[in-house]
């Protein structure tokens, strides 16, 4: 089974693009676990949607962004954009989040990666996010509060909800965790106050029109937008910073951890970099001595193999890393940003109307 339930390798499996009777066997078990899963979702939902008063309210306007499936979606530059939105309208904002894959009550590698982006902005992490969210105002005087990944996690109330579909695979295979990548069931869609469509720019207008269509079906008031994951530039771990040209049209080897690797590759493609090897390890992976053992490995060989220029990753893998070569060759993360393909003012009137 080596191979099945690595980052692609379960992508494959659930969306149905590994074949074979072995692959189908296992899909047929993992969709007998997914109904129980699902119905569990759906009772928790329900059980919210008839006690609102559930939720807990906070001093403070609550901006919750997070998806509809597992994986990378955009969630980290959305939040940094709506940081920065905020931050330019002289409010105090902090965010808040679960803290997921933290090592011993340090910053996980999102935390690490928005400080860089975001420098001054206090950063919250408990699972407990509603006493989080009550520490950044107490101890922040946090004006508004962002909520990273927070769509299922429904004892925070929030004013606004902004979920994120990644255009390359909105909908998780269709079906929800095992069985597919969907964290709770597609009707759950209905309580977004925003969709975001992400790396939009990775399919044709006929599909993202179709897709258009679904979501008004699920979520009929929510606004629509859709976004692009833009590169900005190559980044090392100092903090220096190189055009993209820099490599452009040459070789160079890639890797990530990163609950969807499809969609880094896409990146790395559209921005004129020619891929010559690439590895997916799983999401959050801490780049600890074994798969850091594992990655010099690999990267020896493919440098051998492919004589790659540069070794590029996500700058969410780079805060973990946080060297500036591997196997002597130089280390670059791909610093990204959230571009909206159309007018932001529908999403910006929302965003004002909370304050």
């Amino acid at each position: 089974m080596s191979g099945w339930f690595d980052a692609e390798g379960f992508r494959d499996l659930v969306t149905g693009r590994r074949r074979g009777a072995a692959a189908a066997a296992l899909r047929a078990a993992l969709r007998i676990v997914e109904t129980p899963y699902a119905w569990a979702m759906n009772r928790r939902n329900r059980w919210y949607d008839a006690h609102p008063a559930a939720a807990r309210r906070i001093a403070a306007p609550v901006v919750s962004v997070g998806n509809l499936t597992l994986g990378g979606t955009g969630k980290t530059p959305l939040v940094a954009w709506l940081a920065r939105w905020f931050l330019a309208r002289g409010l105090r904002v902090a965010i808040v989040s679960r803290g997921y894959k933290g090592r011993s009550g340090q910053p996980n590698d999102e935390a690490i990666e928005l400080s860089q982006r975001l420098p001054g902005v206090p950063h919250v992490q408990n699972p407990d996010r509603v006493a989080a969210a009550a520490e950044a105002i107490e101890r922040h005087a946090a004006q508004v509060v962002v909520l990273d990944d927070g769509f299922q996690h429904r004892r925070l109330a929030r004013d606004l909800d902004i979920v994120l579909l990644d255009a390359l695979d909105p909908f998780g295979g269709e079906h929800v965790f095992p069985r597919g990548l969907l964290r709770e069931p597609r009707s759950g869609l209905r309580r977004a106050d925003v969709v975001v469509l992400s790396r939009a720019d990775a399919i044709a207008a006929d599909a993202r029109r179709e897709l258009r269509a679904r979501v008004e079906a699920l979520a009929p008031d929510a606004l629509w937008l859709e976004a692009a994951h833009a590169p900005r530039a190559l980044l090392a771990a100092d903090g220096r910073e190189e055009p993209i040209a820099t490599l452009a049209g040459r070789p160079v080897a890639a890797f990530c951890g990163i609950g969807n690797p499809a969609g880094f590759r896409h990146t790395l493609s559209a921005c004129g970099l020619q891929l010559a090897a690439f590895r997916a390890f799983a999401d959050h992976c801490p780049f600890d001595a074994r798969p850091l053992a594992e990655l010099g490995d690999w990267l020896a060989r493919e440098a051998a193999a492919a004589a790659p220029a540069a070794v590029v990753c996500t700058q969410k893998d780079l805060v973990k890393l946080n060297r500036s070569e591997l196997a002597g060759l130089p280390l670059w993360a791909l610093a990204v940003e959230t571009a909206f393909l159309g007018e932001t003012s529908p999403l910006e009137q929302r965003l004002k109307k909370l304050l």
